[in-house]
Formats: structure tokens, C-alpha cells, sequence
């Protein structure tokens, strides 16, 4: 596969909208920019999973062992599920601004959300077994190619979700955002929720 048609693959798999951007939209609308940032940051260092067992072979034990994906699937549906009803449950909370809740964040706490979420996403998991196997040659020792576009994906992910976050608290739009938090808060917990009982009822 040509690499410009890989990097505007990558680009079309981390743009179309999920479970990643809903979670950072989320975090940005209710703890501010440093959240949704962190969380940017922890879905793109999750990808570095993902590059390693393509790149180590694991890939192809997993694509061999049904029970193997099956497990990844449902721990990643169960972790949407969780963040889907702490979301729902969490929307009838006061709307406070922006710029208040945004002191008590922990870094380590968005950073985490984000890594699991995209570490446990089985969809993540078939883009890279698919196209690591288009990039990889058994045949070669020199994988310097895949080891590029990962970090390109790497790169990609953490970009996009950092500016989904700054959008997103954009003084222009906090007036506004700030005035819908609830509904969207709702449709993110709802997002989150039904992302995961898909990949739950997916055979």
C-alpha cells in the first residue's frame, strides 16, 4: 500500500468520530482544556500498544485465538459502559463554568481514562492487525516503516484529540457550551453507553 494512501487512512481512522472524541469531549466540557488534553495524551500513548504487539507478532495470536479478541472485546465494552453511566449519572450535576472546574483536575486520572479507552478498544485493535499487516514484511528484517507510521499515528492521535479539547474550550464557545452541558453530557454518557453495549452484543 502506498504510503500517502496510509497516511490518509490514519488520518480518516482517527477523525471519524468514537468512543476517543466522545470521551474527550466529555472531559473537556466538564473539567476544562487540561482534561481533554490529558486525556488526548493518554489515548495517543495507548497507540504505542497497539504498535508493539503488531510489530512483535502478538497480532497474529490474537487474530488465531477467538477467545483471546474476545476478551479484549468485552473488557473494552465494559470499560464504555462504565464511562457511559458515570457520564449519565454525572450530568445532573450543577453546571459550574468551565474555568472553575478546571483547578482540581488530576492529570493522572484523565490521562488514564484515555489510555484505556483506546488500549481496550477492540476497533483500534482490527485498524492495526489490518493495516500493520499491509506495512510489515515478514520477510524483511528492516521494519523501519511500520516503526514510522506508528509514530506517526502516534503523533496523529494525540494532535487531533488535543485540538477536539482546545475547540471545545474555546472562550468564544464556553457561553454557549457552558448552556448545554447537560444535554451533552447526557449524549455523551449515552455515546459512551452504547458504544459499549455494541462491542458487547457485536457476535
Amino acid at each position: 500500500m502506498e504510503i500517502l494512501s496510509l497516511a490518509l487512512l490514519g488520518i480518516l481512522i482517527v477523525i471519524s468520530p468514537g468512543a476517543d472524541f466522545v470521551l474527550v469531549l466529555k472531559n473537556s466540557l466538564n473539567q476544562g482544556r487540561k482534561a481533554g488534553i490529558y486525556t488526548a495524551l493518554g489515548i495517543s500513548m495507548a497507540i504505542c500498544i497497539h504498535i508493539a504487539y503488531s510489530m512483535l507478532g502478538i497480532s497474529y495470536i490474537i487474530s488465531q485465538y477467538q477467545w483471546l479478541y474476545d476478551v479484549i472485546r468485552y473488557a473494552g465494552s465494559g470499560y464504555l459502559i462504565y464511562l457511559g453511566l458515570k457520564g449519565l449519572m454525572s450530568s445532573t450535576a450543577q453546571i459550574d463554568s468551565l474555568e472553575a472546574s478546571k483547578e482540581t483536575i488530576k492529570a493522572s486520572k484523565y490521562f488514564s481514562q484515555g489510555f484505556l479507552c483506546n488500549a481496550l478498544n477492540p476497533k483500534t485493535m482490527l485498524f492495526f492487525l489490518s493495516i500493520f499487516s499491509q506495512v510489515i514484511q515478514p520477510e524483511q528484517t528492516d521494519q523501519s516503516l511500520a516503526l514510522i507510521y506508528g509514530i506517526y499515528m502516534i503523533l496523529l492521535h494525540g494532535i487531533w484529540f488535543s485540538l477536539v479539547a482546545l475547540l471545545f474550550t474555546a472562550k468564544g464557545l464556553q457561553a454557549r457550551l457552558i448552556s448545554m452541558k447537560k444535554p451533552l453530557n447526557q449524549a455523551c454518557g449515552a455515546g459512551l453507553l452504547g458504544f459499549g453495549a455494541l462491542l458487547a452484543l457485536k457476535p
